[in-house]
């Protein structure tokens, strides 16, 4: 394992580690995050795994590798047979690298998990995604908030779960489709999106009819509301939903401003659920048993 993460590696020392990985058969992990690599770096990345039959994670997030480092990235992808993890997020790749990556997931078979959160990619790139993810069937894990969408955008990758069954977790901000993902799906990761109390509402209506009509909260275990302008309306929404539901185990409410009352709620929903933990790390929360 090589771990460069927070270093400034750069594009020129990126290029000797590109030739000597080349050469290398024993790393197998790669850290290279928030190193300023751009996408000569990338490059010189993407050439190494074009050879290399050991590497399994790559980590570049916070770099600026750009369309054409995810252009290159996807170009290895085509043909490497061993990297099953690739951590891109915040790397500015745009829809051109999102609509690279798309291309690579029709072909590569040995990809499990592509993180591709805090990229501008826009409804084309969303839908370039989907229609790949209705041909691949090894990618078990997509990582997308903020990613800039609409609900065309979340509409495509909605309706790619519905054909895809493999991959089951989809960290996905937009909520106008999430009644329409698979049923197999069983984490839903809504950090850092702005949902605010309506979309809170949204989800929770969702978790209260699960029992009665398919959705995907019938499988839905894990879901991250952190850092969502969740008030102390949205909070007492989830609460009385968790009242009902009895499916979900892990709720993540760290964050928000969900007020005394709405910690009240939640923590009254506690004393009839029995199944789900919530995570609430705000220093002003208070609540009275």
């Amino acid at each position: 394992m090589i771990n460069h993460s927070w270093l400034p590696v750069g594009d020129i020392k990126t290029q000797s580690l590109g030739d000597a990985l080349q050469q290398n058969s024993t790393i197998m992990t790669l850290y290279l995050s928030w190193n300023k690599i751009g996408a000569k770096g990338a490059q010189h990345l993407a050439n190494a795994l074009h050879i290399n039959k050991t590497i399994t994670t790559l980590d570049l997030k916070g770099n600026t590798i750009g369309h054409q480092g995810a252009e290159d990235l996807a170009n290895a992808l085509q043909v490497n047979k061993t990297l099953t993890t690739l951590e891109l997020g915040g790397n500015e790749i745009g829809t051109k690298g999102a609509q690279a990556l798309a291309n690579a997931l029709r072909i590569n078979k040995t990809l499990t998990s592509l993180n591709l959160y805090s990229n501008a990619i826009g409804d084309q790139g969303a839908e370039d995604l989907g229609n790949a993810l209705q041909i691949n069937e090894t990618l078990t894990t997509l990582t997308l908030y903020g990613i800039q969408i609409g609900a065309k955008g979340a509409q495509d990758l909605g309706n790619a779960l519905q054909i895809n069954e493999v991959t089951k977790i989809l960290v996905l901000p937009p909520l106008q489709v999430i009644s329409s993902f698979t049923q197999t799906l069983t984490t839903l990761d809504l950090a850092f999106n702005q949902i605010s109390d309506e979309g809170a509402q949204d989800l929770a209506y969702a978790l209260q009819i699960n029992k009665v009509t398919p959705s995907f909260t019938q499988t839905l275990t894990t879901l991250d509301l952190a850092v969502n302008d969740i008030g102390g309306q949205g909070a007492q929404d989830l609460g009385n939903a968790l009242q009902i539901n009895k499916t979900l185990t892990t709720l993540y409410l760290v964050t928000n401003e969900i007020g005394d009352e709405g910690a009240q709620v939640l923590a009254n929903a506690l004393q009839f659920n029995k199944v789900t933990t919530i995570f609430v790390l705000v220093l002003s929360l208070h609540v009275t048993s």
